[in-house]
């Protein structure tokens, strides 16, 4: 894997990192439960991506 290519991981790693606090934080204050609830799966789905772009290293 090329330089280039191993920092557009890492910057799509600190996309998703950023986007799973976001996630993790909203689930933590929202009281509508259905709100809450596509906050997690949000968090999942971002949670797993992270994962895909780890693998890649």
């Amino acid at each position: 894997m090329s330089p280039k290519e191993l920092l557009y991981i890492d910057d799509a790693l600190g996309h998703e990192k950023f986007l799973i606090a976001q996630c993790r934080q909203a689930a933590q204050t929202l009281q509508d439960p259905v709100l809450r609830n596509c906050a997690n799966r949000m968090l999942k789905a971002h949670q797993d991506l992270f994962g895909q772009f780890y693998q890649l290293v």
